[in-house]
């Protein structure tokens, strides 16, 4: 029985399934997608509003006091293109699917998506909250800890996962594999190294997420002025003309306290801050550092119990200037991954363009007179943002 000559369509739908197959981070958190990129003429910008939820203060006593709804919302901008460029001959689209997939579309969407992940990964830098264990191994009860996180954050049960890196994966699996009564989950995690879900959480691994190393921390850290608000903190002490904080390095103020989200009352647990762009020390030991969350004492957006005083001292998480592992908890709409359709070129060999869950990609070929050959490429567009960053927790280990 002769094969039948593979379409474009099936070729994507083929690419995509494989592509969204080895995306277990962008594939845990929220998908945007917009097709009115593909318009032909249209000018849509590249950002996406996302909606974030409003938030109110409780009055107290009998007298109104009414107070405006403010819509906020996150700007997701959608305009990084990555692809594979791929040659094949229209002999090579007589295989069946499965075999084209195998051979061809197999390890071209690895490579893609590898680095598709790895980018969205790097949004571990705007969270703030972490469990710092580092030098050691992971253990349950350090995610226990992350999961009083989410939890004291008002993170909704359903949608939480723990994304392990390959070492507390392999650290959780070990501590915890007496654990398990059921005879499948035990075997399972003997053949894949794959805890599944335990403690509110979907386990999963992934080979992609990096380390992360502080800056010096060199000097003893100031904040320098008392009744400092807003998303940056003026400080001082550190060693003159050092490059004394990394973008992602977390730290906390003395008595700067995390409030509850809802009541606003303290929580009498510090506050964790990230910092926002990597910041060295001017000749006289001074920083300006970029911090999130922001710095608010009061109103519906309040973060903390109040403003740091002058000379309260800072404390930087992790060893200086020494790599640690990275794993995340979180809520999947702590983050948010978006697609949008490319438009399809004229004139071209073949062309079609697929959306499966979310994901939207396109493939071209056109056919090469010069060199006989057909050249082929499949792109995505796409881009992410940390929505809610106080829905994730970075587990901070080895």
């Amino acid at each position: 029985m002769p094969n039948t000559l593979l379409s474009p369509t099936a070729v994507t739908r083929e690419a995509l399934r494989v592509l969204h197959q080895k995306l277990n981070f962008v594939g845990s958190i929220t998908r945007e997608y917009d097709e009115t990129f593909a318009k032909q003429g249209a000018k849509v910008g590249d950002t996406l509003k996302v909606r974030l939820p409003n938030q109110y203060v409780v009055r107290s006593g009998s007298t109104l006091a009414a107070q405006d709804t403010t819509e906020t919302s996150a700007d997701l901008k959608v305009q990084t293109q990555k692809g594979v460029d791929l040659n094949f001959t229209s002999v090579d689209l007589t295989m069946t699917l499965d075999d084209f997939s195998d051979r061809v579309l197999e390890p071209a969407m690895s490579v893609l998506a590898a680095t598709i992940e790895a980018d969205a990964m790097s949004m571990y830098k705007e969270v703030n909250n972490q469990v710092t264990n580092n030098g050691a191994a992971a253990s349950f009860a350090k995610v226990l800890q992350g999961r009083k996180i989410l939890v004291d954050n008002l993170a909704p049960l359903a949608g939480r996962t723990c994304n392990l890196n390959t070492q507390d994966n392999v650290d959780l699996v070990d501590a915890l594999k007496g654990l398990f009564n059921d005879k499948d989950n035990l075997s399972r995690q003997y053949r894949e190294g794959f805890m599944g879900r335990t403690a509110g959480f979907d386990f999963m691994e992934n080979t992609l997420w990096p380390s992360h190393t502080p800056g010096t921390k060199a000097g003893t850290p100031l904040v320098n002025g008392a009744g400092q608000s807003g998303a940056s903190l003026v400080t001082d002490g550190w060693t003159a003309s050092t490059a004394a904080l990394k973008k992602g390095d977390i730290f906390t103020i003395a008595n700067v306290f995390r409030v509850h989200p809802e009541t606003k009352a303290s929580t009498g647990i510090l506050q964790q801050f990230v910092v926002g762009a990597d910041a060295s020390a001017d000749g006289s030991g001074n920083i300006t550092v970029p911090i999130s969350p922001s710095i608010i004492t009061s109103g519906a957006q309040q973060t903390v119990s109040g403003s740091p005083a002058d000379n309260a001292a800072i404390s930087v998480a992790g060893a200086a200037s020494t790599a640690h592992g990275i794993s995340l908890a979180y809520h999947k709409s702590a983050f948010a991954f978006a697609t949008a359709d490319m438009v399809m070129p004229r004139g071209v060999d073949f062309a079609a363009r697929e959306v499966f869950d979310g994901i939207s990609m396109r493939i071209v070929r056109q056919y090469d007179i010069n060199n006989d050959k057909f050249p082929c490429r499949l792109d995505v567009l796409y881009g992410y943002k940390t929505l809610r960053p106080q829905l994730a927790c970075r587990l901070a280990n080895n």
